[in-house]
């Protein structure tokens, strides 16, 4: 682990695990509605489905009120959706932006590495008090999600609910990314922060003159990805909390696709006697990181990694617990996430809510997923070998065209 990473520790947090859309959609949009003064949401995939039409009323009833609304939306993940969902924000007179918009007709067919760069974070905060941090998109729960018969199951998912000093740093990583987008060069992002760095900072000071510490309450870190500063500062604080673990490492992440340095920590774990867990999807959501994944479970087996496959409708989480340490967000442990994407995950250093946590992921180890051990790979068939490979080749190759195979 670099010794020169240092987290921005935060005391006093009052922190709310918020499992799947039943609880983080009600706490969502019953803080939008008490809001007085201000609402900054940002996501990936904004749907105008149930939920999201519940998501946009909610906001439109808060800029009637006069609180300020402002909307981030990226480019590729709403590229079904950007344009009406807009319409709609525009209709209501809510200010808001897509990061990197994606091309339309013919210019969609033309590659450049820049599309890749994505705004992939799911965050909100309400009057610079209360915070939403984690891996749920503004999606039902239940859209397009597998049915073995016995009727839908949600996507399994969490988010934390925050108040406290933490939040002070979520306000402040919104900001910096809404005037980002509002600059005219758009290829000059270290100039860009070299302008405002002053002026965040004492926006940051300012504001955590607001934030009291709670009683009682959980020590964390906001914990960022971006392209300029933090380019690999989530993939770090987990390196450092594996490298340190004693006990327990237990990590629930729907695309894993770790690099060469967190395969070494996650074998190092073992190898010392560290309990090492990992619940991965079961069903494909999107068939090539899911094959390619798969394709690594006999070194990952070989490691000394237990693996677990969730098998009740798609696994969406990107959530860990490592001894008595949590991790909630919006990143993936894959190359787009750790390459690519700007995102967004809490750091939480608490034994009770990690076993919170923990207790939420074995329960559904226990009742709805699958061990996956070497005899069951034996058991693929020729055909499902070649797939595997042939995706694990395809990302691998994906991640050459960033230039960062070595990582891989």
């Amino acid at each position: 682990m670099p010794a020169r990473l240092k987290l921005k520790w935060r005391e006093g947090n009052a922190i709310r695990l918020l499992r799947n859309g039943g609880e983080f959609f009600p706490a969502l949009i019953r803080a939008i509605d008490a809001a007085e003064q201000s609402v900054h949401l940002e996501t990936y995939i904004f749907n105008l489905d149930n939920t999201g039409l519940r998501v946009i009323d909610a906001l439109t009833r808060a800029e009637q009120r006069g609180v300020k609304v402002r909307v981030v939306l990226d480019g590729f993940g709403c590229s079904e959706t950007a344009y009406d969902v807009c319409d709609r924000l525009s209709q209501a007179g809510i200010r808001h932006r897509v990061y990197r918009p994606e091309p339309r007709g013919l210019r969609r067919a033309h590659f450049d590495l820049r599309r890749l760069r994505r705004m992939h974070r799911k965050t909100c905060v309400v009057d610079g008090r209360i915070g939403f941090v984690g891996g749920i998109n503004i999606l039902d729960d239940l859209e397009d999600v597998p049915n073995d018969g016995r009727g839908p199951r949600p996507r399994f998912d969490f988010a934390v609910e925050i108040q406290g000093p933490v939040v002070a740093d979520l306000v402040h990583a919104q900001r910096a990314l809404w005037l980002r987008m509002s600059w005219r060069r758009t290829d000059d992002e270290l100039g860009a922060y070299r302008r405002f760095q002053g002026w965040g900072e004492r926006l940051l000071a300012r504001r955590h003159a607001y934030q009291q510490p709670a009683a009682n309450g959980m020590r964390a870190a906001l914990v960022l990805r971006d392209n300029l500063r933090y380019r690999q500062r989530i993939e770090d604080v987990y390196i450092k909390a594996i490298s340190g673990a004693r006990h327990d490492v237990l990590i629930a992440n729907a695309y894993f696709f770790p690099g060469r340095r967190l395969r070494k920590a996650l074998r190092a774990a073992a190898r010392r006697g560290v309990k090492v867990r990992l619940l991965l999807q079961g069903r494909a959501e999107y068939a090539m990181q899911y094959r390619a994944c798969r394709y690594m479970y006999n070194d990952l087996l070989a490691d000394g990694l237990e693996i677990h496959e969730y098998m009740a409708s798609y696994l969406h989480a990107k959530v860990a617990v490592i001894d008595t340490y949590a991790m909630v967000g919006s990143s993936n442990l894959d190359p787009f996430s750790l390459l690519l994407a700007r995102e967004a995950n809490v750091f939480i250093d608490d034994a009770r809510f990690a076993d919170a946590l923990k207790q939420a992921l074995e329960d559904e180890m226990s009742a709805d997923s699958r061990v996956v051990t070497a005899e069951v790979l034996r058991k693929r068939n020729a055909l499902q070998r070649v797939l595997d490979a042939f995706a694990y080749a395809m990302l691998r190759f994906g991640v050459a065209l960033t230039g960062k195979s070595s990582q891989y």
